[in-house]
């Protein structure tokens, strides 16, 4: 029990020391990947290349919109088979709107994975270089409480603006 004692307090008196050597960073991953210079321009790319399609989707939103508004407005007046018709159409517009958004999201998804996945390698690797450059022990990218003098997230979104 004693030698037990004295191997907790000589940790814990070795501990001090030990820490004031160890060099720790903390970087906002959130952050870089919604700020960095890489990021935008994916950000941008994307919506460019969803926008026909995005335009397709609002469009159509406002087509069952109308038909909707159309049937309801009218649809106690109009002869049993037009009322029926117009309610098919409905339907068909509904189904073929929930298709496309889905495909659109799906493919969204799809497309922003990709472009995150070579921003994460970009930024792994950024941020391995900093650390190695600069002699850091530990970079940290989620903490309950971090002190503000360890944040290097400017570094690096500096660091990936730069090349």
């Amino acid at each position: 029990m004693k030698r037990l004692l004295s191997l907790i307090l000589a940790a814990g008196l070795a501990a001090p020391a030990l820490a004031q050597d160890i060099k720790v960073g903390f970087v906002n991953l959130d952050r870089i990947l919604r700020e960095s210079g890489p990021a935008v321009k994916a950000t941008k790319k994307l919506e460019k290349e969803f926008a026909n399609r995005e335009a397709e989707l609002k469009k159509l939103v406002e087509q069952v919109r109308a038909r909707q508004t159309e049937l309801d407005k009218g649809g106690l007046t109009m002869p049993e088979t037009e009322r029926r018709n117009k309610e098919r159409e409905l339907v068909k517009l509904q189904q073929d709107q929930s298709r496309m958004q889905r495909e659109f999201r799906e493919d969204l998804n799809a497309r922003r994975n990709e472009e995150l996945s070579g921003i994460q390698e970009r930024v792994y690797n950024t941020i391995q270089q900093i650390a190695g450059n600069e002699k850091y022990d530990a970079i940290l990218q989620e903490a309950v409480y971090i002190n503000p003098k360890l944040d290097i997230t400017d570094k690096v979104l500096k660091a990936l603006a730069d090349k």
